[in-house]
């Protein structure tokens, strides 16, 4: 466990037959306050209860993230109900602060301590669930300062008018921001990147170890495996089952838009529908179910077995022998950027050493930051699955490429109907 880790108390019990919900004192209490906590069948002594409800004001006062406060109720055997506490947030937005609208897991004090610094306060979240839906959201008129797509989105959200190019001057960061990560097809437009590199890494199979026995290399065969039927979970987005579905189904990615994918793909994922027992783009729910058993093996990115595995749960990150996924995501201002200043320092602060080294120690990912490197050693970064060069990393799985987005509407629309069973 690192520095952000959070104290566990040993004289925390539970009883983890997940059938049983008894009401307490606490569950009242986070009811009362809103905060969607429920207990699964928990017993508690004085001292853990304390603690949890110490952690919670930790949380509300921005000292403690939603990520950390999670992982700290899973060690005493609680369930969080998966709405995300950023949402409210927002509907309560600071006037006088930016607003990021991200995927769940990056609205966290840990990445804004720059911005926070400066400004006094954390910027406002809200959250999305996958990045099409962010840009669905936008183009219907809602807008943001900076958003977080990833690579294969660039062209599209670019060609939707809705986002100006980043004036790197203004980013006290970007001289240490790799250029092989901002040099993305499509990014750089008249010499200047729309998209500004932030975070890189894989999407794999995060598996426990002492549950699931891979017969030969891992593979991504280990999420069709019939039996584990109904113990496997996957990402509910397209954006990364689709693209996986692809690799499994021997597919290059560079013919992903050809009518024979299409029908490849779709059989694949048709295959696997009823071994899935859990669909979800919250990876804190993907990282619930895994801890507890119900789930053995799942498709996830970096951060859930890095998590899991800092909280001394039994998994592993699988490498399968077919590749992994891999991408790139970063930061784009909105053309109507309310907060244009405030936006800057959002981007900046994401690109921070500070930032960096809480991402690759604490979520596993890879950091667009050179210097956020140096704090570790090659040993540490390949237990991770990263390093200091991400060309190797990214080349050596299979990185996603950007489609049109006819492609994108075929691909969500079929991939929601085999998720619904038809």
């Amino acid at each position: 466990m690192n520095e952000h880790s959070i104290d566990r108390r040993p004289n925390c019990t539970h009883n983890s037959n997940p059938g049983v919900n008894k009401k307490s004192g606490l569950d009242r209490f986070f009811e009362a306050h809103g905060d969607n906590a429920s207990l699964g069948g928990v017993r508690h002594q004085g001292d853990c209860r304390m603690d949890v409800i110490d952690q919670l004001g930790s949380l509300k006062e921005g000292k403690l993230s939603r990520r950390k406060f999670t992982t700290s109720l899973m060690a005493a055997g609680i369930g969080v109900m998966t709405t995300p506490l950023a949402t409210r947030k927002a509907t309560a937005a600071a006037a006088d602060q930016g607003t990021f609208f991200t995927w769940g897991g990056y609205d966290i004090p840990e990445l804004f301590v720059p911005y926070k610094e400066k400004h006094g306060e954390l910027p406002n979240f809200a959250i999305f669930g996958g990045a099409e839906e962010a840009l669905t959201k936008m183009l219907g008129g809602y807008v943001v300062d900076v958003s977080h797509p990833c690579n294969a989105g660039i062209p599209r959200w670019i060609a939707s008018g809705l986002f100006q190019p980043i004036d790197t001057s203004r980013l006290s960061n970007w001289a240490d921001v790799m250029p092989e990560l901002y040099d993305l097809k499509g990014n750089i437009v008249d010499g200047r990147p729309y998209l500004a590199p932030f975070d890189w890494g894989q999407t794999s199979i995060t598996y426990r170890t002492d549950m699931f026995e891979v017969e030969g290399e891992e593979s991504w065969d280990m999420l069709w495996d019939e039996r584990y039927k109904g113990r496997l979970g996957s990402l509910a987005s397209g954006g990364d089952a689709w693209w996986c579905g692809a690799i499994k189904a021997g597919v290059p990615l560079t013919e992903i838009d050809t009518p024979d994918a299409f029908e490849k793909i779709a059989a694949v994922m048709r295959a696997q529908r009823p071994l899935i027992r859990l669909y979800t783009d919250d990876t804190t729910t993907l990282e619930q179910a895994l801890a507890s058993g119900e789930l053995i093996a799942a498709m996830t990115w970096n951060s859930s077995a890095t998590l899991l595995q800092a909280d001394g749960v039994p998994v592993r990150f699988a490498k399968p022998k077919e590749g992994a996924l891999t991408w790139v995501c970063g930061l784009m201002i909105h053309k109507d950027a309310p907060n244009l200043d405030l936006a800057y320092d959002i981007i900046d602060s994401l690109l921070s050493v500070e930032s960096g080294k809480f991402m690759i120690s604490d979520y596993g990912y890879g950091h667009s930051n050179i210097k956020a490197f140096d704090a570790f050693d090659d040993e540490t970064l390949q237990g991770l699955g990263l390093s200091k060069t991400p060309a190797d990393i990214l080349a050596g799985g299979h990185f996603q490429i950007p489609q049109s987005q006819q492609w994108e509407t075929k691909m969500n629309t079929l991939f929601e109907e085999i998720k619904s069973g038809f």
